[in-house]
């Protein structure tokens, strides 16, 4: 028995709805590109990249081919617009973790990066179907773009967790594997999610990914530790020698 999508969903799932043209055409230039890529993702999340025709989109935009053609060149360069501003959402979600943070624990910062990163995914399922499913093996060109994305994802992750197994939160192992199988389980229960209308809202599953990434590699006792006899040493320093 499949479970219901959640109810988040629904609406790309049905792919785009029927809806009056009338006021489409008081847009202006860049509302109009907007409205336009807007209706080409749900047309490409429910159709496919390959199955999705230019006509399809026109239709559904209440737009002439021409207009369409003034800001796209085909439905390659507008496929690859949604893609590309995925990738900028995604890349500008995650912040790098301050163990001396003033407010912020280590903890709280790692889980705020796991939220950031899902509220990303969650609030766009359309681009996040296109860019787990219909984004993979579209052509040789788009696949090495879509490495790259992951790669330097995948590196900047790498990085981050070499410096926090310099710091003691993160276990000492292969910080690149840890990476892989980090980004293999975000990517998992997203496809999950948007695919399969897994009923997980996002806080249950930034809560889940937090508890899976604890029980593995993530040692954030140790931060809290390390930070707690540091403000101990200072606080000793300060008694000892007066403050500096």
């Amino acid at each position: 028995m499949h479970s219901a999508p959640h109810p988040s969903y629904n609406g790309w799932l049905r792919g785009p709805q029927a809806e009056p043209c009338e006021g489409t055409g008081q847009l202006d230039k860049v509302a109009r590109r907007q409205q336009i890529l807007k209706v080409a993702r749900d047309v490409f999340a429910k159709h496919g990249y390959h199955a999705a025709k230019i006509d399809d989109i026109v239709a559904a935009a209440c737009v002439a081919r021409g207009t369409f053609y003034l800001h796209f060149e085909d439905k390659r360069a507008i496929f690859e617009e949604i893609v590309d501003g995925a990738f900028a959402r995604l890349g500008s979600a995650v912040m790098r973790v301050d163990i001396a943070h003033p407010t912020h624990s280590v903890a709280d910062q790692i889980a705020q990066n796991i939220r950031n990163v899902v509220r990303v995914l969650i609030a766009d399922p359309a681009t996040t179907k296109i860019l787990l499913s219909d984004a993979v093996g579209l052509d040789p060109a788009f696949d090495r773009k879509l490495l790259s994305f992951y790669e330097s994802v995948d590196k900047l992750l790498e990085s981050s967790l070499h410096d926090g197994q310099a710091l003691g939160i993160v276990s000492p192992g292969d910080a690149h594997m840890f990476a892989i199988m980090t980004l293999g389980a975000m990517k998992e229960i997203m496809y999950q999610v948007v695919m399969h209308g897994l009923p997980y809202p996002e806080e249950r599953i930034v809560e889940e990914l937090f508890a899976f990434l604890s029980g593995g590699y993530l040692r954030v006792s140790n931060a809290i530790a390390s930070a707690v006899t540091s403000a101990t040493s200072s606080d000793v320093e300060r008694a000892t020698h007066g403050p500096p």
